[in-house]
């Protein structure tokens, strides 16, 4: 068993609009985070992971999330969504707080921004 305190967690921050605390179980299969939206993430176009399914569970606020070829989904608390790898889409949230687990973890390289 690993237990990660808040204090703990690393602060990152993806843009002005997204924030969050990443909580590193140091294991390769899969890791967590809770992130903050407001406003629109990525600013422009879309992003996408190369590898990581990523699940968005919204803990708090309101957003919607847009994938290409798909009908924008309004998410509100208790709603949650999986992103599989290489869809591109982006977040829209206006204090849209998730947690979001990743597998296999999450690594930055992995993480596009599409134009």
């Amino acid at each position: 068993m690993k237990v990660i305190k808040k204090p703990d967690t690393a602060r990152f921050s993806n843009s002005p609009t997204c924030a969050g605390y990443e909580y590193s179980f140091d294991d390769k299969d899969l890791n967590i985070a809770v992130v903050t939206v407001n406003g629109r993430y990525p600013e422009k176009g879309y992003i996408l992971n190369e590898v990581c399914k990523e699940v968005g569970y919204i803990l708090s606020g309101s957003g919607s999330v847009s994938v290409i070829g798909k009908d924008a989904q309004q998410l509100h608390p208790g709603d949650a969504v999986m992103i599989q790898p290489n869809e591109k889409f982006f977040w829209q949230g206006k204090s849209l707080e998730m947690l979001m687990p990743c597998s296999p973890a999450f690594y930055p390289e992995q993480h596009k921004e599409v134009r």
